[in-house]
């Protein structure tokens, strides 16, 4: 179902104030520099900077499970309980990725690579 947790998404409202400090942190600069995202990759793992998360409702950071099959793995959770935060979207280079929110309002993120 899962490969693991691959990508964590921080919604800021000042991307190039909270450039420095990640980069500090990591010790790399961003692969990715644009107005809508801002990402940074350190082995397999992707820490990303979304200025839009907060008008989208994020209210702290959020983590993306890799999945074969976002909309099965959506199917699932929903089954399972859960509600859907975001429909499956493709964020560009057929990058999928949707969320979805437990009972006590903890949101979980899926992504599919291309």
């Amino acid at each position: 179902m899962t490969s693991g947790l691959k990508t964590v998404v921080y919604p800021v409202g000042d991307p190039a104030g909270a450039k420095p400090l990640y980069a500090a942190l990591l010790g790399v600069e961003p692969y990715v520099d644009e107005p809508y995202y801002v990402g940074f990759r350190v082995g397999d793992q992707e820490l990303g900077l979304d200025p839009n998360g907060h008008a989208a409702g994020l209210t702290g950071p959020i983590g993306y499970w890799e999945v074969q099959d976002i909309e099965a793995t959506l199917d699932q959770l929903v089954g399972a309980g859960a509600e859907i935060q975001q429909p499956v979207k493709d964020v560009g280079g057929g990058k999928l990725i949707a969320s979805v929110k437990d009972a006590d309002g903890n949101v979980t993120g899926l992504t599919q690579a291309s």
